[in-house]
């Protein structure tokens, strides 16, 4: 089902806009669907390896539901809480969104794909709004389009289905 809904995100994407790029994190699964997207578009991918997932620490592998079981978890600020030996999602929008600005900048006028996982993109509404996406994830192989001038963000739409 994967590599479908990346053809699928591809074939959206070409329909609508010309990337120049395509950039992902290093994680195996990202990796894949960027070269799905990066084929349709003939395109290379560009691992950008501070796009990676949030650090769950202490709690990697381990079902997601299993942060409810952390006494310090709080659902109503859940991008505050730190996994034990892992890190905020503040964090993620910290480092995601340094490498968003640099690949902005660099590209005042073009379009640019960015592949990455769940959290990562919840992290870059974030940067680019002010405001977290409250529990809201982009779906596998969903699509946020983020408006920008080179040097500032405009807005952002996420696709869904």
């Amino acid at each position: 089902m994967g590599a479908q809904q990346a053809a699928e995100a591809a074939a959206w994407i070409a329909e609508r806009y010309q990337p120049a790029r395509v950039v992902s994190s290093p994680y195996h699964r990202a990796r894949q669907t960027a070269g799905i997207i990066a084929a349709h578009l003939g395109l290379d991918v560009t691992v950008e390896p501070d796009l990676r997932e949030q650090s769950y620490g202490d709690l990697a592998g381990r079902p997601y539901g299993s942060v409810r079981e952390c006494a310090d978890y709080d659902p109503a600020s859940y991008w505050r809480w730190c996994p034990p030996g892992g890190e905020t999602l503040d964090a993620v929008a910290a480092r995601a969104g340094a490498v968003l600005d640099r690949l902005a900048k660099s590209l005042p006028d073009g379009d640019l794909v960015v592949v990455s996982h769940g959290g990562v993109m919840m992290a870059l509404w974030r940067h680019v709004t002010g405001a977290w996406r409250q529990g809201r994830v982009a779906r596998n192989a969903g699509i946020m389009v983020v408006d920008h001038d080179g040097a500032r963000y405009a807005g952002v739409t996420a696709i869904e289905d």
